[in-house]
Formats: structure tokens, sequence, C-alpha cells
């Protein structure tokens, strides 16, 4: 990868000897290596067997995780925040998976529309839950450092699964509980 970032260095026009740019091609390997680990992570290893036993059958929400991921078309930057909603049916999820799994398919080379349906897709087969919501919003800089240049769009993508899409009232308490 650093032998290919010093190509493309070259390519745009500049010194790859010039003393700024000496370690760029390696600091940007290591950099798009970190962008895109989710490639090395399985739900599996995120999940780490942290579901466990529980009588609760209220709706549980993560909301405003962070999420820093890379567009597919471009490879540019999109940053934004999930919001995540399940209603289980005799096992939770430990908390800090939620993220996880948000954060492990956000690195990867990806588009907001597929990220919101894995993320959604993955809780749900993890936890057996009734219902699972998603929504995830989030700025994208190959729209707002090229092309239409447009500094104050945001893009939201949901996901609704079991009881989040087939009961309106269950939708309707999820939005409400993240605004």
């Amino acid at each position: 990868m650093k032998e290919h970032y010093a190509e493309i260095i070259k390519a745009v026009g500049e010194d790859i000897n010039r003393p700024g740019l000496v370690d760029t091609p390696e600091r940007a390997a290591k950099a798009m290596q970190f962008l895109t680990r989710g490639y090395q992570q399985t739900v599996d290893e995120v999940v780490n067997g942290a579901l466990f036993p529980s009588d609760s059958s209220e709706m549980i929400i993560v909301k405003d995780i962070e999420l820093y991921s890379m567009c597919e078309h471009h490879m540019l930057p999109f940053i934004g925040k999930a919001h995540v909603a399940y209603i289980p049916t005799g096992k939770v999820l430990g908390l800090s998976k939620i993220a996880r799994i948000v954060d492990m398919f956000a690195r990867r080379l990806q588009i907001q529309e597929q990220l919101t349906v894995q993320v959604a897709e993955s809780v749900q087969q993890i936890t057996d839950a009734a219902g699972v919501g998603v929504i995830i919003e989030a700025k994208h800089m190959c729209m707002m450092m090229r092309g239409v240049e447009k500094q104050n769009s945001v893009m939201k993508t949901s996901s609704m699964l079991g009881s989040f899409r087939d009961n309106p009232a269950t939708r309707t308490e999820f939005l409400s509980l993240i605004r």
C-alpha cells in the first residue's frame, strides 16, 4: 500500500522526496489500514459472548453513537452518529457491543444506506429481538469537499425491522426518544 500511495503523490505532481512528504506514503498506508480495520473483524469477535439473559421486553436505545466511515465511491470520509434500538426477547446485548458493531461496519469502504442495514440486521440476528430500529445521520465529505460542495447537508437513513416496521407506535416511540 505504501508504494501505491507514493505513486499517487507523484501522480498529483508532488515531489515524493520533499521533506514533508518523505514519510507520507507509510503514514497514509497505516491510516488507511486503521480506517478500514472493520475488514479484520467479525460480528462474533466483536460481541465476544456478551449476550445476557433478561426479562426486559421494553425498548433499549443507544443513541448518538459517533461513527467515522469512508465512502466507497470516492474514498472520502463520512462522519455522523447512529441511533440503535431493539426490543429484547429474553436476552440483551452488552451496551458497548452495539457501538462496536456500528464501528466494525463503519470501518469498511461503505455507503451509508448499506451501513444502516448491516447494523440493524446484525443486532436482529444476535439478539433475536422483537424488532430493531437503526437511524444514521452523517455528513459526507464527497458532497462537502467536491462535487456540489454543500457544507450543511446531512444524510439520514433508517432500517426498521420487526415491530419497528410493523407497529407504528413502536416506530414513533423510537423516533421521539432520539430527538
